[in-house]
């Protein structure tokens, strides 16, 4: 067989992923304040970008679609130091005031200042509350150790998760000393800490009330699963009471508290701004993008004015550093520009699909795909999808993240399909109407729903009803239902 050389001609498509395009592809996928925070980073870093002064509008196409200048906006003029200086000063004058002898006050570097701390408002945690309220007692070293172990050792709902055995090896003390320490601890406030399960959580709080005679502590010691099923008459027969007293009872036990360390939780709430806001006016939707804090970028004249002839001071390096930093910067608004345009399309597309439920509620929300919005706007389903990623729109009907939307379909009986989130609001408006004593059961509400022309299944029902965080009908049931 004979080796020779050949050239051959071959026609292929290939998408080469340049830094700028992945750029724009990030960008695409930021929420408002991740975006933010791109922008203001690049304007620390490229001199060429600038933030337009604040009496100037934004520029863009109708519809409310950019809040970015675009790449050509009209140049800002360089401003010198002689321009700034206004003609009617006396600046002799001025600098001679601040030149004349006279007593001069140094303040010495090291010096005391109040801390930040002090301005600060801050929640106090669970261990500094707790930690507070054992140096009360006046410990001794011994115990002020012990109880700084058990401390230590708290979840976030103040239960004990280490033993007793674990904090004697851990402080180099007893077992019966770190019980009594405990006992102590567990009288402080909030009611019910320092308990190792929720029956002592429950005891803890019922000895705080004076309750040590009551049903209520025997409920609690044998009894917690026949209260958790609601199985009052078990209870009353393995008592010996009336249900009118296991009733009091749970009443009581109902008040506690079974986490009395979530009251000191630091988890802060999460504030959402959302990306864009649908107004209705009159009978159309207008689709408004936020613009609130967002710049307003421009290129510098001074470093244009650098490239052009009049700019033959800069060279070499120079010169090709300024070209760099420009073609960068333009990349990035007119990303930005291609940004908000995708967005306000996907939008104005999602409202198209979504106008009953804009008009009428959350029953009327349609079932709709990505394949959809990407159909009727011409881009790709991974586009969108990028697009609706972490971003959240503000509607007649509440603040909803854009992935909301999109959701799976439930068959009707003529054929027709429904929202799943609309059949779960279904669920949750017949849960919300029904007899607190007579709760309908699971198989109750498919019933009730195929009366609404929804076919589902008792365990899609059970799925839905779960995930709105709603208990079984026979945990539902009026603590008198019993009777």
């Amino acid at each position: 067989m004979a080796f020779e050389l050949r050239q051959q001609l071959r026609l292929t498509q290939q998408l080469v992923m340049t830094p700028q395009l992945q750029q724009a592809i990030k960008l695409l996928q930021l929420c408002r304040l991740e975006l933010l925070d791109v922008i203001n980073q690049e304007i620390e870093e490229n001199p060429v970008l600038e933030d337009g002064p604040e009496g100037v509008p934004a520029e863009g196409g109708a519809g409310g679609e950019p809040i970015i200048a675009p790449s050509e906006p009209p140049p800002l003029e360089p401003v010198t130091v002689e321009e700034t200086a206004q003609a009617d000063i006396d600046w002799s004058n001025y600098l001679g005031e601040y030149n004349t002898p006279g007593h001069v006050h140094f303040e010495a570097e090291k010096r005391e200042v109040p801390e930040y701390e002090n301005f600060v408002a801050r929640r106090e945690s669970l261990n500094e509350h707790l930690m507070w309220q054992l140096l009360l007692s006046l410990p001794s070293r011994r115990d002020e150790r012990i109880g700084s172990a058990i401390i230590g050792n708290l979840n976030k709902d103040g239960y004990l998760q280490a033993t007793l055995d674990e904090i004697a090896t851990l402080t180099e003390t007893g077992t019966s000393e770190v019980e009594t320490v405990l006992r102590k601890m567990q009288s402080f406030d909030p009611p019910g800490m320092c308990a190792r399960d929720l029956s002592e959580c429950l005891l803890i709080q019922v000895r705080q009330l004076g309750l040590q005679d009551s049903i209520v502590v025997q409920i609690i010691r044998n009894h917690l699963k026949h209260l958790e099923n609601k199985n009052y008459k078990a209870i009353s027969r393995a008592l010996g009471v009336s249900l009118d007293d296991v009733f009091s009872a749970v009443e009581i036990i109902t008040r506690m508290e079974p986490k009395p360390g979530r009251q000191f939780s630091d988890e802060e709430p999460q504030y959402i701004s959302p990306d864009v806001f649908v107004y209705k006016v009159g009978d159309e939707y207008v689709i408004v993008l936020n613009e609130d804090g967002m710049p307003k970028l421009r290129i510098s004249s001074f470093y244009k004015e650098a490239l052009s002839n009049r700019g033959k001071e800069f060279a070499g390096h120079t010169r090709d550093y300024i070209k760099n930093k420009l073609r960068s910067a333009v990349w990035l608004i007119r990303s930005i520009h291609q940004r908000q345009r995708t967005i306000y399309k996907v939008v104005e597309s999602i409202v198209l699909f979504q106008r009953d439920f804009l008009e009428k509620g959350l029953v009327h929300l349609k079932p709709m795909v990505l394949r959809d919005v990407a159909g009727d706007i011409g881009m790709h389903e991974s586009t969108v999808s990028r697009v609706t990623t972490n971003k959240y729109v503000h509607t007649p009907q509440g603040i909803f993240e854009l992935k909301f939307f999109f959701n799976s379909s439930i068959s009707r009986f003529n054929g027709e399909t429904i929202a799943s989130a609309s059949v779960k609001e279904k669920i949750r408006q017949i849960i919300a109407s029904e007899d607190s004593t007579k709760p309908y059961s699971d198989k109750k509400m498919v019933d009730i729903l195929k009366s609404s022309n929804i076919n589902i299944a008792r365990r899609t029902v059970a799925k839905y009803r779960e995930m709105l965080g709603v208990l079984p009908s026979n945990k539902r049931k009026n603590i008198r239902g019993g009777q």
